[in-house]
């Protein structure tokens, strides 16, 4: 579903796009020529431009539809050519900055929630609010809370492209070996499931220490219970509050009272649930796309609210504008087009088992009639938290997932693992003050 836009929403996204690159450190005038703009209908008008694409989804359905929807845009568009250079997300954090740097980076590139601070921080990025201004955005086109991951330090710099919450698989069958008939929605239900499960045998939820997906877990239950990873300027890290502790005993519960096989394997969960030995896994929207589930009775819920308040982890990218050196206007404008036409025509997007962030594609009704197994994930996004905006933040993560690692394997108690990562973590965010400048 298009968005109606008045002519005079985008004439001036070609001045917009010049003075975001001068903004920019390292920027310098653009090389092309023709002062192109994007004008009310959403159309680049200016000279024939290629612009670079990257991006980090190599699997699934995406090496599919990407090329797909590229190939459509580019049959609409005479005077743009956008070339996709797909290659894995850790090729691209090693490889973009030093790109960018160079003058060789992308025109557009689509980067993670908690790297966007990072980036913003080195200038690697173009401030983007004239341009997401001229494009017609505000934070009431996306899921609550996901525009503002674009923001750092007052200025927006990305525009979102999906979403990617927690939800519930059921193995309906195993489940039904309890004799449990309704899927479980809160901490009554869910533990008394687990209890009728393990009655006939069966360890319900099998709870490990990575972050594929126990580290997704345990941030949905730290919100649930009123906690958050850390303060609101991201100088402190607070995971290790009551909240966080609660919400770490209550996974370590799910071991030691037999819930729960001790030393789950990486993945080892979701297996159990396609293999038939255990009933529930808390895992990502892309599972909907498991060809392993087909022949399975199965269904994907909310995640059950173990705390006194709704909530649930999920991830987000992000549209980019990389700042290189010399960067062509007329590119970034061209690129601006795209970028708003691959918001416009992502209902596709559902199929490489990710949510459109567009609120306008995503609350077609067409969307879940196509995509059944996706209703409960949007349900979710009403209370979903996204990833902390700060730079550096993904080394003070890290810590969290080694303090779920500790209290699950039984190395420390819940109240010391964190307590031992927060300290940790701390010493990072004060390291990433220095470093960044916050």
């Amino acid at each position: 579903m298009r968005k109606s836009w008045t002519r005079g929403i985008g004439a001036g996204l070609a001045a917009v796009v010049a003075l975001a690159l001068a903004a920019c450190s390292g920027s310098g005038s653009g090389s092309g020529g023709g002062g192109g703009a994007v004008t009310g209908s959403g159309e680049y008008d200016g000279p024939k431009v290629q612009i670079t694409f990257w991006h980090g989804w190599t699997g699934g359905a995406a090496p599919t539809l990407v090329p797909q929807l590229i190939d459509k845009f580019n049959s609409e568009h005479d005077n743009i050519v956008v070339k996709a250079v797909p290659q894995e997300w850790a090729d691209i954090a090693s490889k973009l900055p030093l790109a960018i740097k160079a003058g060789k980076g992308p025109d557009v590139a689509v980067l993670h929630g908690d790297d966007l601070a990072t980036y913003a921080a080195q200038k690697l990025l173009l401030q983007a609010d004239d341009i997401v201004k001229a494009l017609g955005y505000t934070a009431e086109d996306f899921p609550p809370g996901v525009f503002d991951k674009g923001n750092y330090k007052d200025a927006q710099y990305a525009v979102p492209w999906s979403v990617t919450p927690l939800g519930l698989y059921v193995n309906k069958e195993v489940m039904a070996k309890g004799g449990v008939k309704d899927v479980p929605t809160d901490k009554a239900s869910y533990e008394a499931a687990l209890k009728a499960l393990k009655d006939a045998g069966v360890q319900g939820e099998w709870v490990d220490g990575y972050v594929f997906t126990g580290t997704f877990e345990f941030q949905s239950l730290l919100w649930q219970f009123g906690g958050d990873l850390y303060n609101e300027d991201v100088t402190e890290a607070t995971f290790n509050s009551d909240a966080g502790v609660q919400a770490l005993t209550w996974m370590r519960s799910l071991i030691d009272d037999g819930y729960s096989p001790a030393n789950v394997a990486q993945d080892g969960n979701i297996k159990a649930l396609l293999a038939g030995d255990t009933a529930f896994n808390w895992n990502g929207v892309w599972q909907t796309t498991n060809t392993a589930f087909d022949g399975l009775d199965w269904a994907a819920a909310p995640v059950p609210q173990i705390g006194p308040e709704k909530a649930v982890w999920s991830s987000s990218t992000h549209w980019v504008f990389p700042a290189n050196k010399g960067q062509d206007e007329n590119k970034t404008s061209a690129a601006a087009t795209f970028v708003k036409w691959m918001n416009d025509n992502s209902a596709g997007w559902a199929e490489t088992g990710e949510l459109p962030g567009a609120n306008s594609v995503r609350d077609d009704p067409a969307l879940v009639e196509k995509y059944p197994n996706l209703a409960p994930f949007m349900e979710e996004l009403e209370y979903a938290h996204y990833e902390t905006v700060s730079p550096g933040i993904n080394e003070a993560n890290a810590l969290v997932t080694t303090a779920i690692n500790e209290a699950l394997t039984g190395k420390k108690t819940p109240k010391a693992a964190l307590d031992d990562a927060k300290a940790k973590a701390d010493q990072i965010l004060e390291q990433n003050r220095a470093k960044y400048g916050d």
